[in-house]
């Protein structure tokens, strides 16, 4: 549902908080290899969500992308930051004029998964998902 670069900015800033759980900053390297990113893509997406204010960046020695543990950035946020809100809005075919009054083929059926989609992403704090990967209840790569 998410495009690539969504995936990648999810499991990277899910990645970022979890580290700043710990009081780590991350630099690109680490964090491509900790998602199976590749580091060009990886650091492009970043800055990306640096811009947003999804994640913050620190230069210098002790420097790296980090999260403040008492962030309240929800995973909507970092969505929008890398894919807008197409998936919210959008037909799900890619159909210009699909509305409610010109449906497309899939439009009721899609209709209920993307407002369950609107409220987890909205209630979905970043740094509750990275408590879970902490505590091994959930992983980034296998």
């Amino acid at each position: 549902m998410f495009s690539k670069a969504c995936e990648y900015g999810i499991r990277s800033v899910l990645y970022i908080a979890k580290e700043s759980q710990q009081d780590r900053r991350s630099n690109i390297a680490e964090i491509a290899k900790a998602i199976d990113s590749p580091e060009p893509f990886t650091a492009k997406i970043c800055q990306q969500l640096a811009r947003a204010g999804v994640i913050l960046s620190k230069k210098g020695p002790k420097g790296g992308f980090y999260i403040e543990k008492d962030s309240k950035t929800r995973l909507m946020d970092v969505v929008i930051a890398i894919d807008g809100d197409a998936i919210f809005v959008n037909c799900c075919l890619g159909l210009n004029k699909c509305s409610s009054i010109q449906p497309c083929p899939v439009h009721d059926q899609f209709k209920g998964i993307r407002s369950r989609l609107i409220t987890m992403c909205e209630n979905t704090l970043v740094v509750d998902l990275a408590d879970s990967l902490e505590v091994g209840d959930t992983f980034l790569k296998i």
